[in-house]
């Protein structure tokens, strides 16, 4: 990738040397990290070297009677007004001129701040305005004609204020191993990304699953986006996951692609082991047995804070485990842990990120006879 802010913009902090070697340095220090849990090959996956985010968030910056797009400045002094964007997707990019433009021409630019960006693969795109001031029945005339003009989904954010103008989300397609799944993305909510290492990520991990039979218990499932896939390979899965707004569109993705498996719980880790371990009861889990679930398998996929030492021993009671890590330094830590019971069998790179510091790492566990 080439873009004319390298050096200045914070959005991308490595520029040396070009993306393979940036990638070869991940691995390296990752070989470096783990290898005191693991000796083998880890498998690394690549990302498109440019127009690979799907989502993106920027300032807006006001210049007298001009706005622009803007970044923090890497040495975190200032902003770096931006001319271009080459991290996001070909739609988002073409796309940000001319909603600027709309903004101006609309007259919706008064204490604006912020544009978040989110577009399937295929050019559904939502645009969220974010404002320091209530947002009144002029704008939303005024949104709904740039809506209109442009094509997009608008929504107007400020304090306690949310306007949806059409809709608040966008369907995604994902080619896994050949067959296509159809994903609801809401605005606001998390979302995986990078599509294609998505899929990556995915694929790889069915593959570390695959022969194993009983049912699944997966923490931290977001809207589904591994779930989904794993439904079709175990009997029944039981998800949990503390989002509101994650859990129901977790249940939207069940209907999209047909898959009627799976139990999503909204609850946090610790209140589920203490509902698996009758240590409390919860409204939450009325009608679901779970002394039915023949749990043998468990996924992770936690926050960049990974998972708490008692989550760890929790986890440690099955006897597969296959943990998604977005933060290598907290997946050490809980390795430390993980791997007094289990041993790693495969690990895997994912560079969710490029020109960034920053990998996704997947890691299979067995336990120990």
């Amino acid at each position: 990738m080439d873009c004319k802010h390298f050096g200045e913009c914070g959005a991308c902090k490595e520029y040396e040397d070009g993306y393979n070697a940036q990638l070869e340095q991940k691995l390296l220090l990752n070989q470096e990290r783990f290898e005191k849990f693991y000796n083998g090959e880890i498998e690394v996956f690549s990302s498109d070297e440019q127009h690979y985010r799907a989502r993106s968030e920027f300032k807006i910056w006001h210049v007298g009677d001009e706005i622009y797009y803007a970044m923090n400045h890497r040495d975190k002094k200032g902003v770096v007004l931006l001319q271009e964007c080459p991290q996001v997707n070909q739609h988002i990019a073409a796309m940000m001129p001319k909603v600027l433009d709309a903004i101006k021409r609309y007259d919706l630019g008064f204490k604006l701040f912020g544009a978040d960006f989110l577009s399937s693969s295929d050019g559904e795109i939502v645009v969220s305005l974010l404002y320091h001031r209530q947002l009144d029945t002029q704008w939303q005339e005024q949104a709904k004609r740039l809506s209109d003009e442009l094509g997009i989904h608008l929504i107007g954010r400020a304090r306690k204020q949310k306007i949806v103008i059409s809709q608040d989300y966008v369907t995604e397609k994902l080619l896994i191993d050949g067959k296509e799944y159809r994903f609801c993305h809401i605005e606001n909510s998390f979302t995986q990304p990078n599509p294609r290492v998505n899929e990556k990520m995915i694929s790889w991990a069915l593959q570390n699953i695959k022969g194993i039979d009983g049912d699944l218990l997966e923490l931290y499932c977001g809207a589904g986006n591994f779930t989904i896939l794993f439904a079709t390979h175990f009997k029944n899965v039981l998800a949990t996951e503390i989002s509101k707004s994650s859990i129901n569109a977790a249940k939207i993705n069940m209907k999209f692609n047909g898959v009627e498996n799976i139990e999503f719980v909204r609850m946090c880790v610790e209140e589920f082991r203490d509902a698996l371990d009758g240590v409390r009861e919860f409204r939450r889990m009325k009608g679901i047995d779970i002394n039915r679930y023949n749990i043998d398998t468990i996924f992770v996929d936690p926050p960049r804070s990974g998972m708490d030492e008692d989550s760890c021993h929790f986890s440690a009671r099955y006897k597969h485990i296959v943990y998604i890590s977005c933060n290598p330094e907290t997946l050490q830590r809980d390795l430390e842990i993980l791997t007094q019971t289990h041993n790693v069998e495969k690990m895997a790179l994912f560079d969710q990120f490029p020109y960034t510091h920053h990998v996704e790492m997947g890691v299979k566990l067995v336990k120990k006879d």
